[in-house]
């Protein structure tokens, strides 16, 4: 199969790798060789997930196929490298939506797989692999492992969240959810500070997708203020007339482009103190509307190649979660050092996560995740996550493998004390080593220490 050595990122755009590009049209076409191997979904991990400095990139892009779809039962089966954007296309419209949505439809199933991602329901869902009934691992020497909770289910565990380290991810099969509309009721609610932002998001408003607006630039009585949103998909009898006979069609979000890198003067603290009240104010006297799906549930969707805001240098995502226990004393110094600090975070998000996945290397554990966006303007942004990352330790918490650039070998394995088991599988799955990307080398996770 013909190869392409190119300069590779992720969403971000840091770091910058050269990569070995192959873009199989089945998965039979795939041939492991000498040279370590990464699939790579749609690019929308942030860091180097998908990266594989001077060894070889597997695009799935063509590997995205419908194999099958229950119509009853609302279970798909399809190649790893089907997009949401595609699933959607084609379960909406027969009163289906996925369990688990992360922030972009542009995922694939795979990504979703590896990265165990989640979304504004985790609090009451779980994350993607709680609803993956069963998938396909292609290993290195060829052969094909189904796997599932009840099939070989040290592998599949090991697989879900472990970052495609395993094989490279086939056939998955996926439980949807009913879905009456393609339609969202929406309420904002603002808060004045984190204390009442924490109590806007607990268990009032459990049944309901929840998200927090975060103004990180906020500071003093300040501190934590935002905009709580809570979601829930439309019954018909809450559709205005027009909608209750046509319930599952809608009107697609209006897609706009940003065709090239802003300065990166264009985001400082004033700046983004502006944008950040002016925010507050407009969202926060919102209060309960109606909503299509794409706007609640992919709002930067709506802004194609939206991380050119953050210039040619790019950005680093940091996302951490802490313990319930923790969460609020964690979350708090957080927010106190990246005030300090000024460099604005352009979004920063806030959401309450439910009980820890079954995934090995799953990212989500019962508390709260606080994810930020800071742009690559100097050096001394990985000192200042080098501080964040000492506060999280101290929380008892972790950051998410999925958006990481810069996490330290010592930093992981203290996050992740599941490692151990997880390396055990690994080893056993893929003896010589033959899947690994950028992440793992630095983080070093083919070794014990």
């Amino acid at each position: 199969m013909a190869t392409l050595t190119t300069q590779l990122c992720g969403w971000g755009r840091y770091p910058v790798h050269t990569c070995e590009l192959e873009r199989p049209d089945r998965y039979r076409d795939f041939h492991p060789g000498a040279v370590p191997a990464i699939a790579r979904g749609r690019g929308r991990s942030y860091g180097d997930a998908a990266l594989n400095q001077n060894g070889r990139v597997l695009l799935s892009e063509r590997l995205n196929r419908f194999l099958a779809f229950d119509r009853e039962r609302g279970v798909v089966r399809a190649e790893a490298g089907l997009t949401l954007e595609e699933l959607l296309a084609v379960a909406i419209p027969r009163g289906w939506f996925p369990a688990v949505t992360p922030g972009t439809r542009y995922a694939s199933l795979g990504g979703c797989v590896a990265a165990d991602v989640h979304g504004k329901n985790h609090h009451r869902d779980g994350s993607f692999g709680d609803h993956v009934l069963g998938l396909e691992l292609i290993l290195a020497d060829g052969n094909r492992l189904p796997c599932s909770p009840q099939e070989h289910p040290d592998a599949f565990w090991a697989t879900i969240g472990g970052m495609g380290l395993t094989g490279l991810i086939g056939e998955v099969t996926l439980r949807l959810a009913p879905l009456e509309s393609a339609h969202v009721v929406v309420q904002h609610r603002p808060a004045r500070d984190l204390e009442q932002m924490f109590h806007l998001l607990e268990p009032s408003f459990d049944d309901h997708y929840t998200v927090a607006w975060v103004d990180c630039l906020a500071a003093g009585r300040d501190l934590g203020r935002g905009i709580a949103m809570a979601g829930h998909h439309a019954a018909p009898d809450e559709l205005p007339s027009a909608l209750r006979a046509i319930p599952l069609e809608h009107r697609p979000q209006r897609r706009h482009s940003l065709p090239f890198d802003l300065p990166g003067r264009v985001l400082n603290p004033w700046t983004v103190r502006a944008f950040n009240a002016l925010y507050y104010r407009r969202q926060g006297g919102k209060g309960r509307f109606l909503a299509g799906y794409e706007s609640f549930f992919y709002p930067l969707d709506g802004l194609l190649h939206w991380n050119r805001m953050y210039g040619k240098r790019g950005f680093l995502q940091y996302q951490c979660a802490i313990p319930t226990a923790e969460a609020f004393q964690g979350i708090k110094a957080l927010l106190e050092r990246l005030a300090a600090s000024r460099r604005p975070s352009f979004l920063a998000v806030l959401k309450r996560f439910g009980p820890q996945g079954r995934g090995l290397l799953s990212f989500p554990t019962a508390g709260y995740t606080l994810a930020l966006d800071l742009p690559l303007r100097d050096p001394g942004v990985f000192a200042l996550l080098d501080e964040l990352d000492r506060t999280v330790l101290v929380h008892g918490g972790r950051v998410y493998l999925a958006k990481d650039a810069r996490l330290s070998p010592a930093a992981f394995r203290a996050m992740y004390p599941r490692y151990p088991e997880w390396l055990e599988i690994k080893r056993a799955l893929d003896p010589e080593g033959s899947f690994s990307s950028s992440l793992s080398r630095r983080l070093a996770m083919g070794e014990e220490e």
